[in-house]
């Protein structure tokens, strides 16, 4: 007989079983998992399993929200009839019901209902806020703490370290920069920081209601130069999703875009006109210009001199998991490399880690730039990467099996990427292998890939980050 419960104080969950005791009880889910401590001799045993850990290095956090299975000896305990209520920690809410482990989010459990949050929301757009000297910041919808908001609050931090930078996020285990306040999305601190800030500073659309308050401005940094359709360039014609569009674009005082070309995209995509477009680069591939790799690597586990292929897929219109083209344990195997598989941001909740021996999943790691920084060879797709990666100068593969499909019915290109690639396209696993082992790549493909960054990476120069706090702070949306 096995059963559970939660210490408080240890912030664990405590297993007790019956006969030998087991080598290894660990806490399993789609992004996560955690290794029991296990005592006992004799004709019991007690497993605690820590309910903040630490990933990629980084400090010990409460786990991310999800389901969850308790595997005793690497097969599932047996749970049945144990139940644990819900208990609010201070990092998290678990709750036990026979196999399945349950966490969420520490929502108080009177915010969480419905009626909870129309409370919340009606007081948000009740109160007159903007006055707090502060940013709020937000990277796909609280996923994470990357993109280019983190590059805006790291160099921020570093010019006005008076100001107060709070991070939504969608739970604790999201890891926030030094110095900034993790507001979890729905709690009552949340609404209150979304209110007061003086400036939201977003890479995506602004979710839940949204009221602007006096003195307020949103800055809309998007999140990758297209070149997949947009908004209201996407297929069909949507009469409530051109509303929805025009809706959150006049939600944003300056839309920030990488180069020319995006601008006058984006502008049209959005219909964001009568307001600015700030052509400054992207801030989050500062770090390719300034970086290391080294540390990045030695987090991810990698032994030095490793070659490292970075697979980065986009998201797909008509699947919520990420594509599943590359068998990534026998790419590793056949190109002698180590495979960081990294989905999408869409990707992250309904997927899980692929495994493999030298492959390690990304998905969830909290920077995209520090990955593409890490990799030798980016393999995409249609993703936003390639204008990113192409910063650094290593090469590009495109495999694109579905690219018809893709380009004829799901979404559509602004410009024919077979024409103007930067790296060849491929159809199948075993083409994409013959081009990475094909040392002539790099030179017939020289031509296209300087024209591609003339264009598209003219701005990404290191300091992109510096040339947006100047304009925030010049256009007195902050007080330093």
């Amino acid at each position: 007989m096995t059963t559970a419960r939660i210490d408080e104080q240890d912030e664990t969950l405590v297993i007790t079983g019956t006969g030998p005791r087991p080598a290894a009880v660990t806490l399993e889910g789609a992004r996560a998992r955690a290794e029991a401590r296990i005592t006992g001799r004799g004709r019991t045993w007690t497993a605690a399993v820590p309910l903040r850990v630490s990933r990629w290095g980084g400090p010990a956090l409460p786990l991310p929200s999800g389901d969850y299975r308790l595997h005793v000896d690497g097969e599932d305990a047996d749970l049945t009839g144990a139940q644990v209520a819900a208990t609010l920690l201070p990092g998290l809410r678990i709750a036990v019901d026979d196999a399945r482990v349950r966490i969420d989010p520490p929502v108080d459990p009177a915010y969480e209902t419905p009626e909870g949050q129309a409370v919340l929301e009606e007081r948000y757009a009740a109160q007159p806020g903007g006055g707090e000297n502060a940013v709020f910041f937000e990277s796909f919808y609280g996923q994470n703490a990357g993109c280019n908001p983190r590059a805006i609050d790291r160099e921020l931090a570093r010019r006005a370290p008076g100001i107060r930078r709070y991070w939504s996020v969608a739970d604790l285990s999201v890891a926030v920069p030094e110095g900034g306040i993790a507001v979890v999305e729905g709690t009552p601190e949340w609404w209150r920081a979304r209110a007061e800030a003086r400036l939201l500073v977003v890479n995506d659309w602004l979710r839940r209601r949204y009221v602007r308050k006096d003195g307020q401005h949103v800055l809309q940094t998007w999140h990758g130069t297209p070149l997949k359709r947009l908004a209201l360039h996407r297929p069909g014609f949507h009469p409530r999703r051109m509303a929805a569009v025009v809706k959150e674009s006049r939600r944003w005082d300056a839309l920030l875009a990488q180069n020319l070309y995006a601008s006058r995209i984006l502008r049209r995509a959005y219909a964001f006109f009568g307001r600015p477009i700030w052509v400054e680069g992207y801030p989050r591939n500062d770090v390719l210009v300034n970086g290391d790799a080294a540390g990045i690597r030695a987090a991810l586990g990698i032994r030095p001199g490793e070659r490292v292929l970075l697979y980065a897929p986009t998201w797909r219109d008509d699947r919520t998991e990420m594509v599943d083209f590359v068998d990534p344990e026998e790419l590793a195997r056949a190109a002698d490399a180590v495979v960081l598989v990294r989905g999408h941001s869409r990707t992250l909740r309904p997927g899980r880690d692929r495994e493999g021996a030298r492959v390690i999943d990304v998905t969830g790691y909290p920077d995209t730039a520090q990955l593409l920084l890490a990799g030798d060879t980016l393999i995409t797709d249609y993703s936003s990467v390639m204008f990113d990666f192409s910063v650094t100068g290593k090469p590009m593969y495109f495999l694109v099996p579905d690219l018809e499909h893709y380009r004829g019915e799901l979404r559509g290109f602004y410009f024919d990427l077979a024409e103007r690639a930067p790296g060849p396209l491929v159809r199948t696993q075993e083409e994409l292998l013959r081009a990475l082992a094909d040392d002539g790549v790099t030179a017939a493909y020289a031509e296209r890939y300087a024209a591609w960054r003339a264009q598209f990476n003219r701005r990404d120069d290191g300091r992109a980050a510096e040339r947006v706090v100047s304009r925030i702070l010049d256009q007195g949306w902050l007080a330093t």
